[in-house]
């Protein structure tokens, strides 16, 4: 599978951003999809995940109650929404897949990655 993320940009700290990931292929709804972001100087970091039916999902400490992770089987595509965004939101973010039955919080876990998408929060 092959993955595209868009959405990103320059927003101010309170504000909202909403990614969206579109995936090719077939069989996008067997794959269990991913957020990861990566500050600069930092290690990637998990961000959300979400199951192939959209039933479960998991957020990050940092992220839970401000993002929320869906996504759209019959387009081929998971969001990201980001709601009341802070300066250390800032990153590279970064959708990812895999075929797993459960939800994978490791990025070595994952097998199929997007090309990222800038998200910078000023203050």
């Amino acid at each position: 599978v092959q993955l595209q993320a868009s959405g990103g940009g320059l927003v101010q700290a309170g504000g909202s951003l909403r990614l969206s990931c579109a995936a090719s292929g077939r069989t996008f709804s067997s794959y269990v999809m991913g957020w990861f972001r990566q500050a600069p100087g930092k290690e990637r970091e998990f961000v959300a995940a979400i199951s192939w039916s959209g039933t479960y999902t998991y957020y990050a400490d940092s992220v839970k109650g401000r993002f929320t992770i869906s996504r759209d089987n019959a387009k081929n595509t998971v969001y990201l929404q980001m709601n009341s965004l802070k300066p250390e939101d800032t990153a590279v973010y970064y959708c990812a897949a895999v075929i797993a039955g459960d939800l994978p919080l490791d990025d070595h876990e994952f097998d199929y990655w997007g090309q990222g998408t800038q998200v910078t929060v000023s203050s």
